[in-house]
């Protein structure tokens, strides 16, 4: 298996950039878009756990303004092969003292590339 095919970690750099850009606008249609439009797919966030493309959808549409806004202070994105990659940030929120920590699970399917998986989480002050 090919880790960081130069092509393939192009796109999956391109999507990751795309979905930071609508989380950061609120643009629920193109999160939508991002994601596996499967029962399978699933996002664990700061405060809830939504299993579905149906709840994950919901989510984003009843959340209040958004995400919070947010500095990405690292980004680690590989590729395992053409249609598997991961992609891990670091982030602050604005105005927090927190680090967050967002992971995502991106396959290739005949739509584009996907998110199967997502995990968000802030630590702890002490662990």
């Amino acid at each position: 298996m090919i880790v960081d095919d130069p092509t393939t970690l192009a796109e999956v750099i391109a999507v990751c950039d795309r979905y930071e850009a609508a989380l950061m606008a609120n643009d629920v249609e193109t999160l939508d878009a991002l994601f596996w439009h499967s029962p399978h797919a699933l996002r664990y966030g700061v405060g809830e756990n939504l299993y579905g493309f149906d709840e994950i959808s919901s989510f984003r549409t009843v959340r209040a303004g958004g995400s919070p806004k947010r500095s990405v202070l690292r980004r680690v994105i590989t590729t395992h092969g053409t249609d598997f990659a991961t992609a891990n940030l670091e982030f602050r929120r604005e105005g927090a003292t927190r680090i967050g920590r967002q992971s995502q699970t991106w396959i290739r399917t005949a739509e584009g590339w996907k998110i199967a998986a997502a995990h968000v989480s802030l630590m702890a002050d002490m662990s």
